[in-house]
């Protein structure tokens, strides 16, 4: 079999695995990426937050995404019943960014997968990853090529950003349950035909079913007049619906009034796709000369579209130690890496948990709210999950008291 060696080899084209690629390239690091499909390729995800925007500048990225004419994003809209709240993110507690973009992810995956090469790295379409090995000096894998031929890539450093495909922990038996109920979700892109002043596309819309707490939709705005529509439920309440994915989408959306009126002209287009069982979880986010990037690691929920800013607060935590280690420094991969991505994401979790139990649904609608509190809540939703300055990330466990307060 063919060797071939390199200094930091990444699985995973994604989102983390561009970043991590980008911010290494920055470091004068030979990266090589495998990427088992071909860009672009349909993904979920589309809405980002306004934390994710200092990664793309860390990366070099920023002027790529600017120019590829993604719809501007500046908040989240939230809706349950006749009553309806929004959170503006350039009103937060936290510094930094207060905008992003809502994109759709073929493109956008696409335009940091060209930016990752333009940057030096080397890009493989249509290679995948069969086998792993992390036993010896280097980690090494072996890989399939669209000829069927088969290879192995050794390298100084292994990160795996393969998302949903999870390489290294399906190979490595990295995988534990994750302690989320399992849901669903049904998604499609559709020709919104939403009114203008009907909606502002400004902001994702996520509306609550009038029933059902734990039910809730995703509204997507694109720059094209089309948005991503999705819901998400516990399988028991998405297979009480006849049909196939898009005629049970449109029947549990028919259920929801505020949206049914929104999405009353759409043409649904595009076959709905479905999900279930998503959230995922492993033993360790690091090995012997190996790390686990974004939803390879951990994903949690949809909800407050974490997803794409978690991942790239992980190819930065990683691509740091790498830069350390490079430097002579011993690195603590799991005081480094594991335990402050972690921090952020247990922000993220205290506050999901909150919104299927209804907590944090009663927290956003309450009538009467400290104008502080919101701006600290509206970080948080922006993304800006590790700022220990905000009281809710040094202390989630201050949620259930303010659920409280509004509950009484």
């Amino acid at each position: 079999m063919q060797i071939e060696r390199t200094e930091i080899l990444i699985v995973g084209a994604g989102p983390a695995g561009s970043v991590a690629a980008g911010m290494l390239r920055r470091q004068g690091r030979r990266v090589l990426m495998i990427e088992k499909e071909q860009f672009p390729r349909f993904s979920i995800g589309e809405s980002l937050l306004p934390q994710s925007m200092q990664y793309l500048e860390e990366a070099g990225f920023l002027r790529d995404v600017v120019e590829a004419g993604f719809q501007y994003k500046n908040g989240a809209a939230f809706v349950r019943g006749e009553r309806a709240t929004a959170f503006d993110f350039r009103d937060k507690f936290s510094k930094g960014w207060g905008t992003t973009y809502q994109v759709q992810r073929a493109d956008f995956d696409h335009v940091l997968a060209k930016a990752a090469e333009k940057a030096g790295a080397e890009v493989r379409y249509r290679h995948q990853v069969v086998a792993v090995d992390v036993e010896g000096d280097q980690p090494s894998v072996d890989v399939v090529a669209p000829d069927g031929s088969m290879y192995q890539v050794r390298a100084d450093f292994l990160l795996d950003a393969s998302g949903f495909g999870r390489i290294l922990p399906r190979l490595l038996k990295l995988e534990t349950p994750s302690s989320f109920p399992v849901r669903g979700a049904y998604f499609t892109h559709v020709e919104d035909r939403i009114a203008t002043g009907a909606f502002d596309r400004n902001k994702i819309l996520v509306s609550v079913h009038p029933e059902h707490v734990d039910v809730w939709f995703w509204t997507i705005p694109f720059s094209n007049g089309r948005c991503s529509q999705g819901v998400v439920a516990r399988p028991e309440f998405l297979d009480r619906f006849p049909g196939d994915e898009t005629e049970r989408l449109r029947a549990i959306v028919a259920e929801t009034p505020t949206l049914n009126r929104l999405l009353a002209d759409a043409v649904w287009d595009t076959p709905a796709r479905k999900l279930v069982g998503y959230a995922a979880n492993v033993s360790s986010l690091w090995g012997k000369r190996f790390a686990l990037l974004g939803n390879a690691g951990e994903f949690l929920d949809p909800v407050f579209s974490s997803g794409v800013t978690i991942a790239f607060k992980s190819a930065s935590l990683a691509a740091a130690a790498l830069a350390r280690e490079a430097g002579g420094e011993t690195v603590d991969w799991q005081r480094d890496y594991a335990d402050p991505l972690k921090r952020g994401v247990d922000t993220f979790r205290a506050f999901v948990d909150s919104w299927y139990a209804g907590g944090f649904q009663d927290v956003i609608f309450h009538p009467r709210q400290s104008a502080e509190i919101r701006r600290m809540i509206a970080a948080i939703l922006a993304g800006y999950a590790w700022d220990l300055d905000n009281p809710y990330v040094a202390e989630p466990r201050r949620l259930k008291t303010l659920e409280q307060l509004c509950a009484a």
